[in-house]
């Protein structure tokens, strides 16, 4: 008797690929999550940072990988050509009161490899012990938020989501719902509708043209709350067709900042 082969969920008529869980591009969008790929990224994580993180790339990956397992598509030692060649990325550099953490996956190997970055954040700084009893730590601010996103996305091409969501942390700098002529927010709705016509990503404007300087730029500016990151959010999630924010975008700096502004309140 022959053996059975395993039925595929019904939910799974194709496999999971990075473009459908991650903002990438070019040929690695079109690849199949496998097993060791996420196992990759799990030895990277820990390796750079101390532990797996909850909710990273490794973790998203994790979970893809198992569903593509199941149903048959990946066997468990399967791993993309570039990843068993080139592997992945987990690199850390810190900038004041923080941490900003970049996850790549290596995207082709032909003449030379290049690395996409598939999730990149920013984490608070731990402040503690003697050296800093009755220092306060300085609150990080609307426009340092902008200006950390140059750090974890600068190289990625401003779409409408992002102009919506640079346009939405302007008004909640200034508390002016109308934005400033020439400002940061009328600068990425530009580099957005400029971008939109254009095909080739070499020849867009990027997140880092606009966002440098930011904190300058703004006419006004005012420390980041969880309201206002929730507020960027929701303008960047409803201006994505894909109803999902940018990995290390606008809307995850200004969360970041939220977060370490409470720490230190």
């Amino acid at each position: 008797m022959s053996q059975e082969q395993p039925v595929r969920p019904q939910d799974m008529d194709k496999p999971i690929r990075f473009g459908d869980i991650f903002d990438v591009s070019g040929g690695l969008g079109s690849k199949t999550i496998k097993p060791q790929d996420a196992a990759m990224m799990q030895s990277a994580e820990t390796q750079a940072l101390g532990q797996t993180q909850k909710g990273g790339a490794a973790a998203v990956m994790e979970s893809a990988a198992a569903r593509n397992e199941q149903a048959c598509f990946v066997g468990h030692y399967d791993v993309t050509k570039e990843g068993a060649e080139r592997g992945v990325s987990v690199r850390q550099n810190n900038v004041p009161g923080a941490h900003i953490v970049k996850e790549e996956v290596a995207e082709q190997c032909s003449a030379f490899c290049e690395f996409q970055v598939v999730d990149a954040y920013v984490q608070p700084m731990a402040v503690s012990g003697p050296a800093v009893v009755g220092v306060r730590q300085s609150v990080i601010t609307v426009g340092d938020a902008l200006e950390a996103t140059i750090h974890t996305a600068g190289n990625k091409p401003v779409s409408q989501s992002d102009a919506a969501a640079i346009q939405a942390a302007e008004i909640r700098a200034t508390g002016n719902n109308n934005l400033t002529a020439g400002g940061v927010g009328a600068a990425a709705q530009s580099a957005a509708s400029f971008n939109a016509g254009l095909s080739r990503e070499e020849d867009k404007v990027k997140l880092s043209d606009v966002l440098t300087g930011a904190t300058e730029r703004l006419p006004a500016d005012k420390a980041v709350t969880r309201e206002d990151a929730e507020g960027v959010t929701s303008a960047e999630l409803r201006n994505n067709p894909n109803l999902r924010t940018r990995p290390g975008g606008v809307s995850a700096s200004m969360a970041a900042a939220a977060r370490l502004n409470e720490s230190v309140a």
